[in-house]
């Protein structure tokens, strides 16, 4: 339940599985979209991504419909001797924004990475998000590095 001034939103959060490649597709490409890009995710693609053991999906849904996703990993870290938490991509529908599920994915992933003794999660943002920038640190986030990549 997301409490938003007089309106209570009752939004589920859980671990993706089996069967939620289409709608994790889905919302990947609408993603992609926003920015004028194409993804070339297919929901057989986001089936196998969950199959992965490194890679999760927490879903939010609100009366049994997918209305946003998060996308993380956990891995080994050496520097801080314990697991690593990495926030991919972070995915509410259009016609869901503005109404606390990202920051409702946000807490309960971070909820959960304390659960499993992660020492730091870390998320890249594009320069220009602004609103993603803010949505970050009102959860604690901080400019802490460069994140470089290089695409194949």
């Amino acid at each position: 339940m997301i409490q938003r001034g007089e309106d209570e939103v009752s939004i589920g959060i859980r671990q993706a599985g089996v069967g939620d490649g289409p709608a994790i597709a889905e919302m990947i490409q609408e993603l992609a979209a926003a920015s004028g890009e194409v993804s070339p995710v297919t929901a057989a693609y986001a089936e196998d991504y969950l199959r992965v053991a490194h890679s999760q999906v927490l879903l939010a849904e609100e009366a049994g419909q997918p209305v946003g996703l998060l996308t993380y990993s956990v891995r080994p870290n050496l520097y801080h001797a314990g697991p690593s938490a990495m926030i991919e991509e972070l995915v509410v529908r259009a016609g869901q924004r503005g109404r606390g599920v990202g920051s409702a994915l946000i807490t309960e992933l971070l909820a959960r990475l304390v659960q499993m003794g992660c020492t730091e999660a870390s998320v890249t943002v594009m320069p220009d998000n602004e609103a993603a920038q803010r949505l970050y640190r009102r959860h604690g986030f901080v400019d802490e590095a460069v994140f470089l990549e290089r695409h194949f």
